[in-house]
C-alpha cells in the first residue's frame, strides 16, 4: 500500500458512505435575479457608476456621434496602430484613421505588443458589479487582443446589452465560449496594499455607453 492509497483511505472514511444520489443532481437556482426594482435607465446609470468606481472612463453618445467620439479616445492617446476584432463594425472607425492592426492567429505578442490600443464591443455588462464580459464573438476577438495593449476601449449598446445582475449575465452567456469578465482597468495590490495598474492586462478602459444602436432594446 503506497502513501497515496493511505491519504486518500483516509479522506473516504471522513467523508463516509457515498449518497444515494449521485453529484451530478441539478442543483437548486432558484435565487433572486434582481436586486430592487430598476427602470432600464436606472440600471445603465448603475452600471455607469459601478465602472468610474472601477476607475473605468465612461463616456456616453449615440449611434451618430460614436465615430467622432472613438477618433477623440484614440487621439487622445496618441494612438496609432489600433487592435480590431475581425468582425468590428466598419462605422465605428470611419472618423479615424489609425492603422488597423487586424487580429490574425500567427500574429505573435511582440506584434500585439506594439498596438496602442484595442476596440471591442462586449457580450453584456452587469450594472450590480460594474463588470463587462466579452465571449470571443466576431465584434470582440480573441482573449490576448484585450489583455496586451495598454488601453482597451470597449462599446456597450445600450440599454440592450446590460442587465442588473450576474445571475441574468449568465442567463444570456453560453458556457462553453472563452469568457472574460473585467472589472475596471487591470490591477493588483502588494500585502501593503500598494496598488499597481496594468500588471494582466489593459492600464485604461474606457467604456463607450452607446444609445439608439441596432438592438439597443433587445
Amino acid at each position: 500500500m503506497t502513501s497515496r492509497d493511505i491519504i486518500l483511505g483516509r479522506i473516504g472514511r471522513a467523508l463516509g458512505p457515498v449518497p444515494d444520489e449521485p453529484y451530478d443532481t441539478a442543483v437548486d437556482r432558484d435565487y433572486a435575479r434582481v436586486h430592487g426594482e430598476r427602470t432600464a435607465e436606472q440600471t445603465v446609470d448603475l452600471l455607469a457608476e459601478n465602472l468610474a468606481d472601477y476607475r473605468a472612463l465612461v463616456h456616453r453618445t449615440d449611434q451618430a456621434g460614436l465615430p467622432d467620439l472613438l477618433l477623440r479616445l484614440l487621439s487622445g492617446r496618441g494612438a496609432r496602430h489600433v487592435l480590431v476584432p475581425p468582425a468590428l463594425p466598419p462605422e465605428w472607425l470611419a472618423a479615424a484613421d489609425p492603422v488597423r492592426v487586424h487580429d490574425r492567429a500567427a500574429a505573435g505578442v511582440d506584434e500585439l505588443d506594439r498596438a496602442d490600443s484595442v476596440v471591442t464591443g462586449c457580450a453584456v455588462a452587469v450594472a450590480e458589479t460594474g463588470t463587462l464580459v466579452l465571449d470571443g464573438s466576431p465584434d470582440q476577438g480573441r482573449r490576448r487582443i484585450t489583455l496586451i495593449p495598454d488601453h482597451h476601449i470597449c462599446v456597450v449598446r445600450v440599454p440592450g446589452q446590460v442587465v442588473s445582475s450576474v445571475p441574468e449575465a449568465l442567463e444570456r452567456l453560453d458556457p462553453l465560449r472563452p469568457l472574460t469578465w473585467i472589472s475596471g482597468p487591470s490591477a493588483t495590490s502588494d500585502i501593503e496594499l500598494d496598488r499597481v495598474e496594468g500588471v494582466h492586462g489593459p492600464r485604461t478602459l474606457e467604456v463607450v455607453l452607446v444609445s439608439g444602436s441596432p438592438g439597443a432594446g433587445a
